[in-house]
């Protein structure tokens, strides 16, 4: 059962779930950060653990329990109008078919907000974009390139949420470069085994046949000048560039935004993807171009916080 959305003068909490640590924020009605909280997150011991860890992380980020409502951004596929983990990969075990909203409630006596955590992180830039004159119904591309590549999608003002809550997962779109590779959904060729960092690390090593620990010592082998490390940099960022310059043909954005870890490898990266992306767009949206997030670490439990006013709540002892 969910209902309205929570407004008011009170604080909200604000919980980024991610695969290694789980992150909290009370946050004021300003937007200010008025407390924070860091733990592990128990990803081997089961759902039930891991939402009995959110709830810690509520309580201690909020000992005084000023919150009114719980936000929640977390990995994997979210649906937020059911509340339910729809589908998630492995790195927290047990977590799809998980009741996110209605478990984390009845956990903490408070309603619940919940949504994909990249979605939950575009949600401020989506609320940046429709606040600046002449943009109330401004639409927004978002892709983060990590570990992994997820992405949200918002058209005349609204993000886009979809079946199952499976909007904006522009890492599962087929791409040319990542023909016949396997991808972690169980297809092949997606632009994630491409573009991501590991997958930027794997083309390196199939390029070389030299096994590599992590996306930063290719970056610092092309920034020596290798031409096998500057290849497979420049590979992830053009299957990422072409991607997002046809789904901008596709959807018409006012503005791209590009986050996550490897954007910030340097401007070999960056210059290759805005290169293919300029190259696809059609003619009335030339000089549009890439942008880099306009929030920082805080994006995501600022995100999560701000669920509470968009999407439905989650309360506790509802009918299940």
């Amino acid at each position: 059962m969910s209902g309205h959305s929570a407004r008011g003068t009170a604080p909200v909490t604000g919980l980024d779930l991610g695969g290694t640590k789980i992150a909290a924020a009370l946050v004021g009605p300003d937007g200010t950060v008025l407390a924070r909280h860091t733990r592990p997150t128990p990803a081997r011991d089961g759902a039930p653990a891991v939402l009995d860890a959110l709830a810690g992380a509520a309580a201690a980020v909020d000992p005084e329990r000023r919150a009114t409502a719980i936000g929640v951004a977390a990995a994997g596929v979210v649906d937020p109008r059911t509340g339910l983990v729809t589908s998630a990969t492995d790195s927290i075990g047990g977590w799809a078919g998980t009741a996110l909203g209605a478990g984390l409630a009845d956990r903490t006596g408070t309603p619940v907000a919940c949504d994909n955590d990249v979605r939950a992180t575009a949600g401020p830039e989506l609320a940046a974009l429709t606040a600046e004159p002449g943009y109330a119904h401004g639409s927004l591309l978002f892709l983060a390139v990590g570990t992994g590549v997820g992405g949200a999608v918002a058209v005349d003002g609204r993000m886009l949420h979809g079946a199952a809550g499976l909007a904006g997962h522009l890492g599962h779109l087929p791409s040319p470069e990542a023909a016949g590779l396997p991808c972690t959904c169980g297809a092949t060729g997606h632009l994630e085994v491409i573009a991501s960092g590991p997958g930027i690390a794997a083309h390196y090593e199939r390029l070389t046949g030299a096994p590599v620990d992590r996306l930063e010592t290719v970056a610092a082998r092309a920034g020596r000048g290798e031409a096998a490390a500057v290849r497979a940099i420049t590979t992830g960022a053009t299957a990422t560039g072409r991607l997002l310059g046809g789904l901008a043909n596709a959807l018409g954005p006012d503005r791209v935004v590009v986050g996550g870890g490897v954007p910030r490898i340097g401007p070999l990266y960056g210059d290759a993807l805005a290169a293919a992306f300029t190259a696809e767009l059609m003619g009335p949206l030339r000089g549009l171009l890439p942008r880099a997030p306009l929030l920082g670490a805080d994006a995501a439990v600022l995100g999560a916080a701000a669920l509470t006013t968009t999407l439905p709540l989650h309360h506790p002892g509802a009918p299940r």
